[in-house]
């Protein structure tokens, strides 16, 4: 996302903006944007942030339903105008911002001090990762599960839950072991191949997120994956019933296989 509206908006000029939020029109209204250069878009785990000339910056977070759209000018929007939180415009292309929940204008001190961006963790599809600050952060959950501790932000960023569910099948470890009972090398491991699948998902473009080699065989959610969607459906490794569980304080789904995934398994306790 983040990518498209960089390569759509970078070095063009503001010529329109419009918001719902009042939180943000109050500070930076139509007048006070148009005439500003777009000079980057770019993400921060699952931020995206719009700089513009004269130091500021827009800061959206998606959440579960939010997109950014890029349209021509005049051209039909995909969703309805009740669905539009956020319109920035140049000549030559139109961002529109559908159902985004989080938005506001920072400066570079203020950015500096965003309590979401500042303690976010490592970034798995930053230009570099600090693998080892990752591990670091990982260990210093010892007594959480590591199906939790992957979708906090604050620990690494860029995994949801499907990847979760995934990288887990992937390299082999249930979701319900504590770090504690993981050794470094699996938690690299892990680390490796979530930036893996999450680099190959950027580059393919795909409509959705896709992980498993085969899934252009078959329709539906679960046929792009190995086992995320695919309660009570037979393992794709191994043949066993894949199952599925709400795990975690905001019990999130998690899918796993009980045989790929038997590596410290303990889910009794």
């Amino acid at each position: 996302m983040a990518r498209t509206l960089n390569r759509a908006l970078a070095g063009r000029t503001v010529i329109r903006f419009e918001s719902v939020f009042p939180r943000l029109t109050r500070v930076h209204d139509d007048a006070s944007i148009v005439g500003r250069v777009v000079e980057s878009v770019s993400a921060a785990g699952k931020h995206v942030l719009m700089r513009f000339s004269g130091d500021l910056m827009l800061r959206t977070h998606m959440r579960m339903n939010g997109s950014w759209h890029i349209y021509r000018p005049g051209e039909r929007w995909r969703y309805p105008r009740r669905d539009m939180r956020i319109v920035v415009s140049t000549k030559d292309y139109e961002a529109v911002g559908f159902n985004i929940p989080v938005a506001e204008f920072l400066d570079e001190d203020a950015e500096e001090r965003q309590q979401d961006l500042r303690t976010m963790g490592p970034d798995l599809l930053g230009e570099s990762f600090d693998e080892d600050e990752a591990l670091r952060r990982i260990r210093g959950r010892a007594n959480e599960e590591i199906a939790d501790v992957l979708l906090n932000q604050r620990i690494v960023a860029g995994i949801g839950n499907i990847y979760k569910c995934e990288v887990l099948f992937l390299s082999g470890v249930s979701p319900f072991a504590r770090v504690s009972q993981i050794e470094d090398e699996r938690l690299r491991l892990i680390l490796r191949t979530a930036r893996k699948y999450l680099q190959a998902n950027v580059k393919m473009r795909s409509s959705g997120i896709v992980t498993y080699a085969g899934f252009r065989r078959e329709r539906g959610e679960g046929g792009r994956h190995y086992v995320y969607a695919r309660a009570r459906r037979a393992c794709r490794k191994c043949g066993t019933i894949v199952e599925l569980r709400a795990q975690g304080p905001h019990a999130r789904l998690t899918y796993w296989c009980p045989t790929c995934q038997a590596r410290s398994a303990d889910v009794s306790s």
